[in-house]
C-alpha cells in the first residue's frame, strides 16, 4: 500500500486550493430553513459548472473518477479554505443515493437521477428511522402491497432529515410477511411530491427544523423505482450504510483536524478565571495535543481505509470503527472547547454563525446518534472488524 503523494497529487492539491480560494461563497450558509436549501443547490451547480462536482463519483457516471488519496486532498483543502462540504441538503444525494444507484440501480435510474444529482437539481432524504426501528432497522414497519404495477406504502417514518427541501427520497419499507425480518425489506426511490406524503418538522436542540416525521397514506409508488429487487431491499440498504460510513464521512474525519487547530488559536487568545491564556493550563495544553495527535492517527486510518476502499471497490466496515472515532473526539473537542470559553460557551440562541462552538457541541451528541449510534459501531467494529464473538 503507497500512500505517498505523487506529482499529479500535488498538482491537484494546487488547482483545488486555486479554484477554492476564488469561488468559496464570501457569506455565510444560512441557518437552516429554504434560504439554507438553496444555498446549497447553488454552491452544488457551482462545483459542477465547473468541474468540481461528485468527486467520488466514477468519471462514466458524471463525477471526477479521483483516487482515493485525491479525494482525501480535495476533503482537506476543502476544509482548509472553509468551504461548504457535504454536510447540507445535497448530501444524502451524493454520499448515499447516486452511489446506491451506481452499485445497485437500473441503467433507467443512474440516466434519469445521477445528472439531477450532480448539478445540485434534485434534494434527496432518507426514509430508514421510523419510532420504533433506529438502530434495529429491521424491525422496520411501514408497509408496501404490491398493487398492480405500483407499491402501496403506508406507515411512518422520523428524524428524516431535510425532508421538507427533498424531491427525492431513498426510502426502506416492508413488503414481506410480518416477522420476516430483513427478508422481507425492499428499498425503493420516493418522490416527494406525490400525494399522500406529509412532512411534520421536528424542531430540535439546535435550534432548527432540519428533521423531520414523514407520514404515508397510501402513497403509490411505481415497481420500476425499487433498486436491488423486492424482498431484497436489506442488501441495498446495507450498501448505502457501507458508503455513508465509509466515503460518507471522509469529510468529517479531516475537517475535525482544522477544528482542533482552530481550539488551539482560541486556547492562545483567550484567557481562563484565573487571567493565564488556556493555552498556559497544563491540563488544557495537554489535551488539545493529545486531540491533534488523534486527529493525525484518524487521517492515516482513514487513508488506509480509503486505499482498501479502493482495492476492493466497496467501503468495508472499518468506516464504522472510523464514525466512532470521529464522534469520540469530536465530544472531547467540545468539552476543552467549553472549559476555554467558560460561561459564555452556554450561550445558544440557535444562530451557528454567532455560537460555533457551541452549534457544535450540540451537533457532536447529533453525530453520534446519525448514521447509527455509537454503539451500533461499536457492534460492527467488535464483529465485522475484530471478529469478536457476538454478545448475548
Amino acid at each position: 500500500m503507497d500512500l505517498r503523494f505523487s506529482d499529479a497529487d500535488h498538482d491537484f492539491r494546487a488547482r483545488a486550493r486555486d479554484w477554492l480560494a476564488s469561488h468559496v461563497p464570501n457569506r455565510a450558509r444560512p441557518a437552516h430553513g429554504s434560504d439554507a436549501a438553496q444555498f446549497d443547490r447553488d454552491w452544488q451547480r457551482k462545483l459542477f459548472d465547473h468541474g468540481w462536482a461528485g468527486v467520488a463519483w466514477p468519471s462514466d457516471y458524471g463525477g471526477l473518477g479521483l483516487s482515493g488519496l485525491q479525494q482525501v486532498i480535495w476533503y482537506e483543502e476543502l476544509a482548509r479554505a472553509r468551504a461548504p462540504h457535504h454536510i447540507n441538503t445535497c448530501y444524502i444525494g451524493l454520499m448515499h443515493a447516486g452511489p446506491t444507484l451506481i452499485a445497485r440501480g437500473s441503467e433507467a435510474h443512474k440516466a434519469f437521477h445521477l445528472p439531477r444529482i450532480l448539478k445540485g437539481e434534485a434534494i434527496w432524504c432518507q426514509g430508514f428511522s421510523e419510532p420504533n426501528a433506529g438502530s434495529d432497522l429491521a424491525a422496520l414497519k411501514t408497509r408496501g402491497v404490491v398493487d398492480g404495477d405500483h407499491l402501496v406504502v403506508n406507515g411512518t417514518k422520523m428524524w428524516t432529515t431535510d425532508a421538507q427541501h427533498a424531491d427525492f427520497q431513498e426510502l426502506l419499507i416492508r413488503t414481506g410477511e410480518d416477522g420476516t425480518r430483513h427478508k422481507g425489506l425492499t428499498w425503493v426511490i420516493a418522490d416527494m411530491r406525490t400525494p399522500g406524503i406529509d412532512v411534520k418538522p421536528i424542531r430540535t436542540m439546535l435550534g432548527d427544523g432540519h428533521v423531520n416525521m414523514v407520514f404515508y397514506d397510501d402513497v403509490r409508488i411505481p415497481l420500476e423505482n425499487v433498486v436491488g429487487g423486492v424482498d431484497s431491499g436489506w442488501s441495498t440498504a446495507m450498501a448505502t450504510l457501507s458508503f455513508e460510513r465509509g466515503l460518507g464521512f471522509i469529510g468529517d474525519q479531516l475537517e475535525l483536524y482544522e477544528r482542533v487547530n482552530r481550539a488551539i488559536d482560541l486556547a492562545q487568545k483567550t484567557r481562563i478565571e484565573d487571567g493565564r491564556l488556556a493555552i498556559e493550563d497544563d491540563g488544557i495544553a495537554q489535551r488539545l495535543a493529545a486531540l491533534k495527535a488523534d486527529c493525525i492517527a484518524i487521517r492515516a486510518m482513514t487513508l488506509a481505509d480509503i486505499a482498501e476502499t479502493d482495492r476492493s471497490g466497496m467501503p468495508g466496515p472499518k468506516g464504522s470503527m472510523m464514525k466512532l472515532l470521529v464522534t469520540t473526539t469530536h465530544k472531547a473537542l467540545s468539552e476543552v472547547v467549553g472549559e476555554i470559553l467558560g460561561l459564555s460557551f452556554l450561550e445558544f440562541d440557535g444562530d451557528r454563525t454567532a455560537h460555533p462552538w457551541t452549534y457544535d457541541f450540540l451537533w457532536s451528541w447529533v453525530f453520534s446518534i446519525s448514521g447509527g449510534t455509537s454503539e451500533i459501531q461499536r457492534e460492527i467494529t467488535a464483529d465485522r472488524v475484530l471478529g469478536l464473538p457476538r454478545s448475548r
